[in-house]
């Protein structure tokens, strides 16, 4: 049996406030097997966001162990866990957060020249192809559309080859149509690549194309359940 790509145990994470700790994560337990999608629904303040935080080694917890692509992130300090970062996982924001002075074909490179890699540009060049932005590699962020700015975004996850890919609610910033061409492209570039997907989101029916539904409440995972299979999703032309 292949190695679980997540591994939470009672992971639990309380921040201090003025009007004393708060318990942002009670106990998650979670099981992620490689080449899954795991859509993370739940209401706001739930813990969905701080979760994924916390898979990206973002954000420590207070206790419990965290495993992710066979690395244990426990104790590990900021420059150790920028690398794990850099070679396991791929995070699409809901803001971009794409570097404004950088074309979008620079912006792609730049994870793949902090890992050393000689021809970043011309891998770079090749996922902005692969996300139908062959046309757009001199442009700056300022200069695309918000859907044209998260397909750089997407590219840029992609481009080292992350075993993991967290989204958080990739759509939230943009229209419908455009909203379902990224979802489209998300799905159908994760299973090209069979990858695993953790997707934060607040659409059900989003969260119901991928093969597991995760329901958080109050920090705690309340609800695990299958998606019954469904037909591949295609990268769009």
């Amino acid at each position: 049996m292949a190695q679980p790509i997540v591994a939470l145990a009672d992971v639990r994470l309380t921040l201090p406030s003025r009007a004393g700790p708060v318990e942002i994560l009670r106990g998650v337990d979670l099981v992620i097997d490689p080449g899954e999608a795991i859509g993370l629904v739940g209401p706001s303040g739930s813990g969905k966001t701080t979760l994924l935080m916390v898979l990206a080694g973002l954000e420590a917890p207070s206790s419990g162990t965290v495993a992710v692509a066979g690395q244990g992130l426990d104790g590990l300090g900021e420059d150790a866990l920028a690398t794990f970062r850099r070679d396991n996982v791929g995070i699409v924001f809901q803001a971009f957060h794409l570097i404004p002075t950088m074309t979008a074909l620079e912006n792609v490179a730049v994870p793949l020249e902090f890992k050393g890699e000689r021809n970043a540009f011309e891998i770079a060049a090749a996922q902005l192809k692969r996300v139908r932005l062959g046309h757009r590699l001199d442009h700056y962020p300022g200069q695309l559309s918000g859907g044209e700015q998260q397909r750089v975004a997407i590219a840029r996850a992609l481009a080292t080859g992350a075993r993991l890919l967290l989204a958080d609610e990739p759509t939230g910033n943009l229209d419908l149509e455009t909203g379902a061409q990224i979802v489209d492209l998300l799905f159908g570039v994760q299973r090209e690549e069979n990858a695993t997907l953790v997707l934060v989101t607040h659409d059900p029916v989003l969260a119901e194309r991928c093969s597991r539904v995760v329901h958080m409440a109050d920090g705690r995972i309340v609800r695990d359940r299958a998606v019954v299979a469904k037909a591949p999703a295609e990268v769009p032309a």
